[in-house]
């Protein structure tokens, strides 16, 4: 076991950062492509490429926290749950720049205009209701903070993660408009997600 925990830090981990890393660096990328010799880089509308994009995969990496239970119980490779730290952190990440860009790209920091959307269009009410749910989470993440808390009190809050991405998928539901394909499958995946810990939670019982 002490090997495979091993295998994980130094192996697994470095790869999953990068790769999780990866769709910002090709944003980083487009952007540059932006301001230089290819203005539609990232498509006619950068600004609103870069804050759906951003929001994507800050729901993917949502998701994927979630999936490493399951994945743990179904291959047995308790290890694996060292990574979920790092998938959570990172959704935390791309959510706070799909933020960012909707503040500072969107509205140049206009906050009245932010303030009043935020009051009258319900997906945006749903994202910041998110985005502040998940707040504690964040800043809970190390270790220190769960001595702190005490490991029960720690696993209480971060239960938070479950009303935190069905708000989340919400927020893509109401945004999007016409095909709502994308959005159902990410529903269904949430769905799976959420049986699968509500039977668990029944049977350990």
């Amino acid at each position: 076991m002490v090997l495979n925990i091993n295998i994980v830090d130094r192996r697994i981990k470095p790869l999953v950062f990068i790769g999780m890393s990866l769709p910002f660096l090709f944003l980083l990328y487009g952007w540059s492509q932006v301001l230089g010799p290819d203005f539609d880089y990232l498509t006619a509308n950068p600004i609103e490429y870069t804050n759906r994009f951003l929001g994507d995969w800050a729901l993917r990496f949502i998701l994927l926290s979630l999936s490493v239970t399951p994945l743990m119980d179904l291959y047995g490779f308790k290890p694996i749950v060292r990574i979920r730290r790092m998938v959570g952190l990172f959704a935390f990440f791309y959510i706070f720049m799909h933020l960012t860009s909707y503040i500072a790209l969107d509205h140049f920091f206009n906050w009245d205009e932010i303030f009043g959307d935020i009051l009258k269009r319900n997906f945006i009410t749903i994202g910041m209701l998110a985005f502040t749910l998940l707040l504690p989470l964040a800043i809970t993440s190390t270790n220190k903070m769960q001595k702190r808390l005490t490991y029960k009190k720690w696993k209480k809050l971060h239960r938070l993660i479950y009303p935190i991405s069905i708000l989340a998928v919400f927020h893509f539901f109401m945004m999007i408009r016409g095909d709502q394909f994308e959005p159902k499958i990410y529903a269904s995946i949430l769905g799976g997600l959420l049986i699968y810990r509500v039977i668990k939670y029944y049977k350990i019982k």
